[in-house]
């Protein structure tokens, strides 16, 4: 064996090992789970360059350098794409669409001087944006077409204390953020750790902590009303949950848990608990948990990972060898088209390629969402 093919057989045998625990099917599932739809962040190309030249470190953060609200363009090339595939049952590959409810509405923040904070539904933000005015009833179409399927993810992606807290002690980077209409930023003249304003599941008392989850039920109502139904599934922002948040979501209809194989705790110190996760694990309360096993990330990981497509299509061979659903992370971030457009055009080439591989390897494939696929796990533990 060359030297070369050692480390990928290494590889290998680490993701069939890591797929091990939990779950199995025969069948061959493909989940697609996208996170942070309805969320703003750089509002603007302008405002990403203006804060650079602000001494505002964004563009170590592809967070903070690509992601936006998808624009009109952005979303009908996106649909376009996915309705051009079907399975073996008819259905078209699904974007399971975590989605955010609401932003800050910065005017009347600003009028009230920072006094309180108050929230804008994503219909109202859309209509604010340039190219963004018809977006919710293009998504309404995708729905209907069985190719875009919100759940919940969070009210907003903005840990609102902190935030709120840093405007009312005239914090210059905060207020930075907020006159650029920016959930928060990577503060000036310090190493980089990104922007924590994003934590909005993150509390540093218990205070805040029943504030966090009253702002989590409220988005929850909203949910329902914005789309006519109960979210099922939830995906904790930044993966950071408790625990106690459990019972109270169950009774709004969270019956299924999205993410990865591990969430974190908020404890005292301000440091985190880790609780790892098997794939359809069913806690105490009879919720379940779906964990992603395949990555398709290629905007946050351009420059570790040399060929997204291949990645992908290897982490689905890993999962399916041993009877495992592929459930694909891929963030909302590789489809924006808003602040740079070779970024949404190279995702949509790349994903046009695993569709027409995967179809053509394993022709038995079923895509689903993650409640369908919640559901079946449910269904046959009870």
């Amino acid at each position: 064996m060359s030297d070369m093919q050692f480390p990928e057989l290494k590889n290998s045998l680490k993701k069939i090992f890591s797929n091990l625990p939990g779950w199995r099917s025969n069948r061959k599932i493909v989940v697609i789970e996208s996170d942070d739809w309805g969320s703003i962040r750089m509002p603007s190309k302008e405002i990403y360059n203006r804060c650079l030249q602000s001494g505002y470190p964004l563009d170590k953060s592809t967070y903070e350098r690509y992601d936006s609200l998808l624009s009109k363009d952005d979303l009908e090339l996106l649909f376009e794409l996915l309705l051009s595939f079907r399975d073996k049952n008819g259905n078209h590959p699904t974007i399971t669409a975590n989605c955010l409810v609401a932003n800050p509405d910065f005017e009347r923040i600003r009028l009230n001087k920072f006094q309180d904070y108050y929230f804008e539904l994503i219909t109202e933000t859309f209509k604010r944006y340039p190219k963004h005015e018809d977006n919710f009833r293009i998504w309404r179409h995708a729905m209907q077409n069985g190719i875009f399927h919100p759940q919940f993810h969070a009210r907003e992606h903005l840990n609102v204390s902190l935030f709120m807290d840093a405007l009312q002690k005239g914090d210059e980077d905060a207020h930075y953020a907020f006159k650029n209409e920016m959930p928060g930023i990577i503060p000036k003249g310090t190493e980089f750790k990104g922007n924590f304003y994003v934590e909005s599941t993150r509390f540093r008392s218990e205070k805040d902590k029943a504030e966090k989850l009253k702002i989590l039920l409220n988005g929850l109502d909203i949910f329902e009303k914005l789309f006519g139904y109960k979210s099922m599934t939830i995906t904790p922002p930044n993966y950071i949950w408790s625990p106690d948040f459990n019972k109270p979501v169950v009774d709004k209809g969270i019956k299924i848990f999205q993410g990865v194989r591990m969430y974190f705790e908020p404890i005292a110190n301000n440091s985190f608990k880790n609780h790892s996760i098997r794939m359809g694990e069913i806690n105490k309360l009879g919720q379940t948990y779906l964990t992603r096993n395949v990555l398709f990330e290629p905007t946050e990981y351009k420059s570790v990972i040399k060929d997204p497509v291949d990645r992908c299509l290897s982490d689905m061979s890993s999962a399916f060898r041993v009877n495992k659903p592929s459930i694909i992370s891929s963030h909302r971030i590789n489809y924006v088209g808003y602040i740079d457009e070779v970024n949404r055009d190279s995702t949509l080439k790349m994903l046009n390629q695993i569709l027409k591989k995967s179809l053509r390897r394993w022709p038995e494939i079923e895509f689903m969402t993650s409640d369908q696929l919640g559901k079946i796990i449910l269904d046959e533990k009870k």
